[in-house]
């Protein structure tokens, strides 16, 4: 959300597509930040897989020695809560960005309803003048009579 939206005036209101469009790309930038989330949720998942294989196959070969299991065994286990970490990490960081999302989402739902209520405010405001206007040459009209 670069800035502020503007719509396009309609006979009816504002331009159906122009809001519309609006919507549409408020709501592609939160599935674009939820599928960047996700990615980077992917990403840890395979680093940590790779995590374990490697971990896996150094204690293959170190099988023999209790000492190097050991190690590994720590090495894993340090893995596992450094993966765990960063995806509570990344999960906290994407539910912030959708609450800030949702709230931008809200504040823009409420800009809309303001502009909605100058919209019916100027409707008004014309109608009246209108009413004006048409005294005024039912006036002009009778005169000439």
């Amino acid at each position: 959300m670069e800035g502020e939206a503007k719509f396009r005036m309609s006979p009816m209101g504002y331009n159906k597509n122009d809001v519309n469009s609006y919507i549409e790309q408020i709501s592609e930038e939160y599935q674009n930040k939820i599928k960047e989330k996700d990615d980077e949720l992917l990403k840890l998942r395979n680093q940590n897989k790779e995590l374990k294989t490697q971990a896996e196959e150094a204690a293959k070969k170190t099988y023999s020695n209790e000492e190097d299991r050991a190690k590994i065994a720590d090495v894993l286990i340090k893995a596992q809560s450094t993966a765990e970490t960063i995806i509570e990490e990344a999960k906290d960081t994407a539910l912030e960005e959708k609450r800030k999302i949702e709230e931008a989402i809200e504040k823009d739902r409420e800009k809309l309803v303001d502009l909605k209520a100058e919209l019916k405010k100027f409707k008004e405001s014309v109608a009246d003048t209108l009413k004006l206007f048409q005294s005024e040459l039912s006036g002009y009209v009778k005169d000439d009579e």
